[in-house]
């Protein structure tokens, strides 16, 4: 893997930093991985991520989707089971997924559950957390409107945010994707951060992006502030 990747770099002048439909084109020219990539964005924020104030987080339903099939759990009570399932929940219950999940068994992706359920959930921290699984409001998956919130995470909606290096990383498609829906998703995505600033965030915000595929290397991209 390492011989094919350098190789694939040799290819390409990492110091140019390229338009989201070049690197695009790139980026599906060189995947050669024997298996249907996922296309990779990755953002460098000019945060300090030590500061809540200056964290960035935010959901965002994407034009075309991930390519990847995702599984809903959704814990509820009520009327709100039907709403899930009708929505197309894969895994939808009450007490019973809540001790599961205590005993170690998440057959799921992303777990939605109604606001009064969340008091339950809380005793699940220390599993579900580590695994970016814990159900935030702020990722829309602390509602009552569980139906809604049910398809749009099948239809692709996703959830991004930095990590402890100001740094967003998030898949936006595959390889098998169109040039022409990777450069809306890819686009949309970007769009979204930026409209996520956080007021306390001063001088340049977006520092740099990237996009690979998953065994290929980074390529640097021009974007619109640059632009």
């Amino acid at each position: 893997m390492g011989k094919r990747i350098e190789n694939v770099k040799k290819s390409i002048d990492l110091n140019k930093k390229y338009s989201v439909e070049d690197t695009v084109k790139l980026i599906k020219e060189k995947a050669n991985a024997k298996f249907d990539e996922t296309v990779e964005l990755h953002i460098k924020l000019g945060i300090d991520p030590k500061k809540a104030d200056q964290n960035v987080r935010g959901t965002i339903p994407l034009p075309h989707g991930t390519g990847k099939k995702i599984r809903v759990a959704v814990i509820a009570k009520g009327e709100k089971v039907n709403e899930a399932k009708e929505a197309g929940a894969d895994l939808v219950g009450s007490t019973e997924i809540i001790d599961e999940i205590s005993k170690g068994k998440i057959d799921f992706d992303v777990l939605v559950v109604t606001p009064d359920i969340m008091k339950d959930i809380a005793k699940l921290g220390k599993i579900l957390g580590p695994k970016g699984l814990m159900p935030n409001p702020k990722s829309g998956t602390v509602t009552f409107s569980i139906g809604p919130a049910v398809k749009e995470i099948k239809a692709g909606r996703i959830e991004f945010k930095n990590d402890a290096y100001g740094i967003i990383h998030t898949g936006c498609g595959k390889k098998s994707f169109s040039d022409t829906d990777l450069v809306e998703n890819i686009k949309a995505i970007i769009d979204s951060v930026i409209k996520a600033k956080p007021s306390t965030s001063k001088g340049k915000y977006i520092q740099s992006i990237y996009l690979s595929s998953t065994m290929g290397p980074g390529i640097p991209v021009k974007f619109e502030e640059e632009a």
